[in-house]
C-alpha cells in the first residue's frame, strides 16, 4: 500500500514563497507519475500540475505556471512544489496524488494547508 504524506504548508502573505514536500512510502515511486492539486474552500478539487516518473516531463495548469514549479528526487520517494509569487486565490489545502497508469491517480495524500494573506 502507498501512503503519501505531505509537508510545507502553512500561512505566508502574498509574493511569499513555499515549498511544499510529498514523501511517498512503497516501492513504485520512482515509476510512477506524481501530481500536485489543490481544493480551496467552496470549491472543487483541481489539477496544479504533474511530473512523470523520470522527471522530463511536467505540465502546469494555466494558473500557475511561470511561478510553481514541480520536481522529484526518486531516491527520497519525494516530489516537491516549489511556489513562488503566492496570491491570495493560491490559498487551498494541497493534495499529492500518485498514478501507475493513465487511468487516473491511484492514491492521494491527505493534504497540507496553504494559506495566502493579501
Amino acid at each position: 500500500q502507498v501512503q503519501l504524506v505531505e509537508s510545507g504548508g502553512g500561512l505566508v502573505q502574498a509574493g511569499d514563497s513555499l515549498r511544499l514536500s510529498c514523501a511517498a512510502s512503497g516501492r513504485t515511486f520512482s515509476s510512477s507519475g506524481m501530481g500536485w492539486f489543490r481544493q480551496a474552500p467552496g470549491k472543487e478539487r483541481e489539477f496544479v500540475c504533474s511530473i512523470s516518473w523520470s522527471g522530463s516531463i511536467t505540465s502546469y495548469a494555466a494558473s500557475v505556471k511561470g511561478r510553481f514549479t514541480i520536481s522529484r528526487d526518486n531516491a527520497k520517494n519525494t516530489v516537491y512544489l516549489q511556489m513562488n509569487s503566492l496570491k491570495p486565490e493560491d490559498t487551498a489545502v494541497y493534495y499529492c496524488a500518485q498514478t501507475r497508469s493513465p487511468a487516473g491517480w491511484d492514491y492521494w495524500g491527505q493534504g497540507t494547508q496553504v494559506t495566502v494573506s493579501s
